[in-house]
Formats: structure tokens, C-alpha cells, sequence
């Protein structure tokens, strides 16, 4: 039997550029995993294996990879940072036990430092928490550990603290020992002394080492008694404290080194073994019926019991299609059959692989806890669930946001059309946040996605992996519509062509559903006048028409219909006959209720040096942007704004302009709030003038 409480299932997330990559590459070195470190800015990290990831010097997909620390198996996944790629942290976090956040020493909490740890907060995953870059200017531990209290609302329990500044940076005194790391100047991560702690620093230490040990008694109720009668609990003892209440999210011990230059990481992998959990210490994984709906039954973490698994990635390379997937429970063996929940159909397991970044090592089997790639498995997709086929079960399926950003395509040479439409579809398979449609009108292949970077590393590698050159039309924005008052209306379908006819009447009240609400359907019906089986047959009708709004076609959201009366004839009246009255009474309707245009609006989060920030803020107001606070921080004044996507084309290129190249920015999608009139005015003009150039 495999020995699951040595196993650890770790993500390493955080903001762009804190350093995530660089301290996988430590781990991996000091784990004996790899023997030369690469660099991330010199385009040769092990994890940032994609030529566009060495490029830009930025992890775009999550990697994968396995190594071995004191005798414990760590599954380790490097996340992404970028905004555009959340997508890959969020389905990472999901299937994983425990986290590593990692925080920049001087940029401290930043924009996606807090989206990620709100998605890892969604799904409750432990995580300790690791302060880098201590070696850089402005490098401030303490500065950042009141960050991850106030703005990310966490616990951080503190158990080291820096020897030395910025480029003084020595080592680390570890408070739980009393004991001072200290690395020499050689870089090498091996060279370092265990030392007393440096006389200057003990009454910090003291005071600390109290705030510890108090944090960490309170999750045992006779420690704490022995602990206020005066004794002081064993190592072990705190050890065991800390474990429990960073698994129960109390708390998040908080480390803090500069990778970079080899200083702090063992202590990190340490508290992977000693803090994070191991498979069999997470909430077992509910199971859902098809309909989505929980059934009270858990995928228990061990080898005896059915086989649950979940697919999280896909990933297409040089050998074939890989599916990543968590084991929960059950075991996972080479030549045996699964069946897919989603599609119904059974799957036979070709090869199974353990990763590590792009290289791979076969095995015959894989159990519970454990994660590994699936070869050759043909229709599985992010989010399903194989199983065991004699005993059935789906886990709780993945929930991926709508792209907000569109872009048109189309090949240069006609004679690659063919091989577009394979590498899309492989694409859209690995990304859920991506997606392709076809215009039927002009024929143009349409790309959806979270930004323009995101776009735009997509068609880099359609360019580059698959060897497609396409020409590509401006960024589309993803706006929708609305209407803003309540219509009642009335409308009668008859038609007559020998035999019987169509014959359908309806009463009806149209008017705005709550923000977010969608669709919303009632019937008030009394006394029989429209039969209750033609009621179905009204709202498909309506339903159906939201799709194309009366402004510019775009999507309908947030409208509610009612029922009210109607009148239906005995021979002539179908379902097909209300079903046509329904998408009449929409087109005849919406106009004359307040239809309005909706954009997508973005959150943004805007990091520029304190003396351009005049020119930044008077930016973000040209671009109707609304200011909703400014806050300094030890380098820069980060702006937080709301403004619309469409006046953020290109925004980065004029914000490293105005800052001389140091601002930077993030930014997602909030929500879709009404147009302003002039501005849907041009966008209507343009789209009807689209639309006409396609039908030509």
C-alpha cells in the first residue's frame, strides 16, 4: 500500500512577477530534481517550457512535476500569474491539498496575489505563505505580513524573520528553534550555518516566538491550560497545533527568503511536510448526481475504494494529447476501462505518465492522491469525471467564466484552412476559457477570450506550434443588452394555408429581471385560455430570441417575461404555433420597452510611481474610468478603477509610456453596466454597417 501521509499535492501561485517560477526552480534543485538552475529571464526555467513563456519571461500554462523531500513525495504544480490566465490557477487550486503563496517582498499583496488567494479561500485549500525577493530595494517582510492581514483579510502566523535588508539580506531566524539560518555569498543553497540568533535581534525574536506559540495553543485546549500555568510545550507539541490550524485555514505560517539568490527555501519545504496536509487530511470531494446536485456521498481518499478521478487539464504536445488528472480515490492501472460521467462512454487507460515540466516517466498504475497525465484518451475534457464502470459517480464539476473579448480570424493561405480547424479544436480542448465560433454570414472564425494578451498568445501559437498564419481584425468587445422598463403587450399568430392552420394568442408583461438573474419565465394563467401544455412552448419561444437583441443583435440579459392570458383554438393551436407567437412578441416588444446597450466593465488595478500619478489618474478619467482609491505603497501608488473594456485596447502600451516603463496593471471583468448614449449610438452604427459588409 501506498503510504498517502507522505504525499503532497502543492500549488505555487502568486502575482506576476513575485517569483513563483524562480522558486519552483529552487525547489527542484534542492530536491535533486534537476542540478543546473535555470533562469526565468534568461527564457530557461524547467516549468516555463513553452516558447512564449521564455519569450516574455511570464508562466502561461500550469506545469507539472514531481521530487522528493525527507522522504516525502511533493506533486507540485507552478501556476501562472498573469490575469489572463486565472483560468489555469483555478483549476489547479481545485484539485490540489495545499498551497505555497508567494508574495513579493516590495510590490507586497498585489492585484492577483488577492484573486488567487480568493479563489483558493473558494476551495478552502491550506496554504503557508512565503515573502521573496527580501534582497530587492524597497524589500520589506513586515510591510508585507500587515498587507496579507488588511488587505487580504488572512491570519499570518510568522515564523521567521529576516536577518539583514535588501542586499544585506544573510538568512532567516527560525522562531520556533531559536535558531539563525544563515546562507553565505557563494549562491550556492547548500553553503549555509546554523547559528545562535544574532544578538541584535533577540527581544524581536522573543516577542514573535510569544505571538507564535500564543496563536498556535489556542487549537488544543490542555496545551493552553499548561502553556498560561507557565510551562512551555514542546516543539513537537507546537508543531502539531500549527498543523491542525493551518489545515483548518485558521492561520497561514508565514516564511519569507529570497530564491532567487538561494536563501530561505529548505525552510519552506519543511512546513510543505510539517503544515500543509496530505491527501487523506482534506475534505473528501462531494459527488453530484448529472443534474449537478449533491448526493451525499464522498470520494473517500483510498486505494480500496471505487475509482473517482478528475480530469483538470488537457495539454496537446509533441507525443499526443495529454489529460491530467486527480486520483481521489481508487486505484488507476494501465489497459483497464473508465467510464466518462459527461459523455457516458467508457475510456480505455493507454499509458499513464508522472510528469515533470515537459519530460515524463511511464508507470503501470497511479491510486488515490495521486496526480498524473493520462496518453491517447480521446473525448475527455477539463471538468469530467472517470469512474469506476460498475460503480457510477460524477465530482463536482468546474465552472469557467465567459470570454469578454473577441477577435476575428482568417488564413492567409486558403489551403491551411483545414489545419486551422484541427489546432483550434486541440486548443479549445486544453483552454475552457477559450472558445472559437464560426460567423455563419461571412464565414470568419471568431476568437473568444479573458484579454488581449490572452488573444494574442493564442494566435502566436497557432503561428508557432501549428504552423498556421492567419490575419487578424481588431478586438471585438463583448457587449449585451437589456431593456429598462416594464411593457405589457399583447400578440396574435395565425396563419392559414389549406388544412389546418396556426393559430396562437398572447398576453404578456415584459420587463427588467435583477442584475445577474438572466432569464426569468412566470405564467399567471388562469381559467385555461392558453392550455398549460403550450406554456413550455411560450417560453422556449421567448428563450430562444434572447440570444439576438433588437438594438445590434447582441445577447439579451436580465429580462423577465409573464404570462398573463391569451386565447388558444381548438384545432388550429400547437406548440409550434405559441413557440412562433413568443419570438414575435420578442421582436415586436423589446423595442418599445427601453431597449438599452450593456458593456463589459473591468476592474483595474494600476501600480505607477508616485510622480506620474497625475498623468495616470487624468488617463483612466479620459477613458471613462472611475477612480475608487489610491493607496501608497513602499515603491508606487496603486490606483484601483473601474472603466470600460473598450476604451482599455492597448492601454499597457500608454501606461509604460507615461511612467518612463515602470507602471504596470491588471485587470479583470467585473460586470455589464449601461452605455453611454453617444458611445452605443457609434457602437450600433458600427456593428448594423458589420453586418451589411458580411451579407455583401
Amino acid at each position: 500500500m501506498t503510504d498517502l501521509s507522505k504525499y503532497r499535492n502543492i500549488g505555487i501561485f502568486a502575482h506576476v512577477d513575485a517569483g513563483k517560477t524562480t522558486t519552483t526552480e529552487r525547489i527542484l534543485k534542492l530536491t535533486g530534481k534537476i542540478h543546473k538552475i535555470g533562469e526565468v529571464h534568461d527564457g530557461a526555467a524547467t516549468t516555463d517550457f513553452m516558447e512564449q513563456e521564455q519569450e516574455r519571461g511570464i508562466t502561461i500554462q500550469s506545469a507539472a512535476t514531481t521530487c522528493f523531500w525527507e522522504d516525502h513525495r511533493f506533486n507540485i504544480i507552478d501556476t501562472p500569474g498573469h490575469v489572463d490566465f486565472t483560468i489555469e490557477v483555478y483549476r489547479s487550486l481545485k484539485v490540489l491539498d495545499g498551497g505555497v503563496g508567494v508574495f513579493c517582498a516590495s510590490g507586497g499583496v498585489e492585484p492577483q496575489s488577492e484573486t488567487n488567494w480568493r479563489y483558493a479561500n473558494e476551495s478552502e485549500v491550506a496554504r503557508i505563505i512565503y515573502v521573496n525577493k527580501l534582497d530587492r530595494v524597497g524589500g520589506d517582510f513586515y510591510r508585507v505580513v500587515d498587507q496579507v492581514k488588511n488587505v487580504l483579510g488572512a491570519n499570518p502566523l510568522v515564523m521567521v524573520l529576516p536577518i539583514g535588508v535588501e542586499s544585506g539580506l544573510k538568512g532567516v531566524v527560525d522562531l520556533l528553534t531559536r535558531k539563525a539560518w544563515v546562507w553565505d555569498d557563494s549562491g550556492d543553497p547548500l553553503k549555509y550555518e546554523i547559528q545562535d540568533v544574532p544578538a541584535d535581534m533577540v527581544d524581536k525574536v522573543e516577542e514573535y516566538r510569544e505571538a507564535l506559540i500564543e496563536t498556535a495553543v489556542e487549537q488544543d485546549d490542555d496545551l493552553m491550560e499548561t502553556y498560561l500555568g507557565g510551562d512551555e510545550p514542546s516543539i513537537e507539541d507546537l508543531k502539531k497545533c500549527i498543523r491542525k490550524g493551518t489545515i483548518n485555514l485558521d492561520f497561514f505560517p508565514t516564511y519569507c527568503g529570497s530564491s532567487f539568490k538561494n536563501k530561505g527555501v529548505q525552510l519552506v519545504l519543511n512546513a510543505v511536510i510539517d503544515y500543509l496536509p496530505s491527501p487523506t487530511e482534506v475534505k473528501p470531494q462531494p459527488e453530484v448526481d448529472l443534474e449537478g446536485n449533491e448526493t451525499g456521498e464522498f470520494a473517500v481518499v483510498s486505494e480500496d475504494k471505487p475509482l473517482r478521478a478528475l480530469a483538470f487539464k488537457i495539454m496537446d504536445d509533441k507525443y499526443g494529447a495529454l489529460t491530467f488528472t486527480r486520483i481521489y480515490s481508487g486505484k488507476l492501472a494501465k489497459g483497464t476501462s473508465v467510464l466518462n460521467t459527461f459523455t457516458g462512454k467508457t475510456e480505455r487507460i493507454g499509458r499513464i505518465v508522472q510528469m515533470h515540466a515537459d519530460s515524463r516517466e511511464e508507470v503501470n498504475e497511479a491510486v488515490a492522491g495521486d496526480i498524473v497525465a493520462l496518453l491517447g484518451i480521446k473525448n475527455v475534457q477539463t471538468g469530467h469525471t472517470l469512474c469506476d464502470p460498475d460503480n457510477p459517480a460524477t465530482l463536482e464539476p468546474m465552472v469557467f467564466p465567459d470570454p469578454v473579448i473577441s477577435i476575428a480570424i482568417k488564413v492567409k493561405d486558403q489551403s491551411q484552412a483545414e489545419k486551422l480547424g484541427v489546432a483550434l479544436g486541440k486548443m479549445v480542448q486544453e483552454d475552457p476559457s477559450f472558445r472559437v465560433e464560426t460567423d455563419e454570414d461571412s464565414g470568419e472564425t471568431i476568437l473568444k477570450g479573458m484579454g488581449e494578451l490572452h488573444l494574442d498568445i493564442k494566435v502566436d501559437i497557432l503561428k508557432r506550434t501549428h504552423g498556421v498564419e492567419v490575419e487578424v481584425g481588431k478586438p471585438q468587445v463583448a457587449y449585451r443588452e437589456t431593456i429598462t422598463q416594464r411593457l405589457e403587450d399583447s400578440y396574435t399568430h395565425k396563419k392559414q394555408s389549406g388544412g389546418s392552420g396556426q393559430y396562437g394568442k398572447i398576453d404578456y408583461v415584459i420587463e427588467p429581471a435583477e442584475q445577474g438573474e438572466g432569464f426569468v419565465f412566470e405564467s399567471k394563467v388562469v381559467g385555461g385560455n392558453v392550455p398549460k401544455e403550450f406554456w413550455p412552448a411560450v417560453e422556449k419561444g421567448f428563450k430562444n430570441s434572447i440570444a439576438k437583441g433588437v438594438l445590434a443583435g447582441f445577447p439579451c440579459l436580465d429580462l423577465k417575461v409573464t404570462l398573463m392570458d391569451g386565447a388558444y383554438h381548438a384545432v388550429d393551436s400547437s406548440a409550434v404555433a405559441f413557440e412562433t407567437a413568443a419570438k414575435a412578441a420578442y421582436r415586436q416588444s423589446l423595442p418599445k420597452a427601453g431597449a438599452q446597450l450593456l458593456e463589459p466593465m473591468m476592474k483595474l488595478d494600476v501600480f505607477t510611481p508616485e510622480e506620474k500619478m497625475g498623468d495616470v489618474i487624468g488617463d483612466l478619467n479620459r477613458r471613462r474610468g472611475m477612480i475608487h482609491s489610491q493607496e501608497p505603497s513602499a515603491t508606487a501608488i496603486r490606483i484601483k478603477a473601474e472603466a470600460p473594456l473598450s476604451e482599455m485596447f492597448g492601454y499597457i502600451g500608454s501606461l509604460r509610456t507615461m511612467t518612463s516603463g515602470r507602471g504596470q496593471f491588471s485587470m479583470e471583468f467585473s460586470h455589464y453596466a449601461p452605455c453611454p448614449r453617444n458611445v452605443a449610438d457609434e457602437v450600433i452604427k458600427e456593428t448594423l454597417e458589420r453586418e451589411e459588409k458580411k451579407k455583401k
